[in-house]
């Protein structure tokens, strides 16, 4: 049987720590597009907490690099409502 996963929850996290580090360091999304090289367009889809498509791992070190953290602080963000 094939295994099905559900990693919804998860890139919504995604997209709220990229939004949150991002608003830390006090960039625009085209700031921080223009620092990794992508469109403002792609930024926004990657903030999107209905992305269907999550970036890269290789886009998700840049943006940390880009942010000046470490990735897993991405990785670990919870939304705390």
């Amino acid at each position: 049987m094939e295994q099905r996963f559900d990693n919804t929850k998860r890139m919504e996290n995604l997209s709220y720590a990229v939004k949150y580090y991002r608003n830390k360091k006090g960039y625009t999304q085209e700031a921080l597009a223009e620092k990794l090289g992508i469109s403002r367009q792609h930024m926004a889809a990657i903030e999107a907490p209905n992305m269907e498509r999550g970036p890269s791992l290789d886009l998700v070190f840049n943006i940390a690099t880009v942010l000046e953290i470490e990735p897993y602080f991405l990785l670990k963000f919870r939304l705390d409502l």
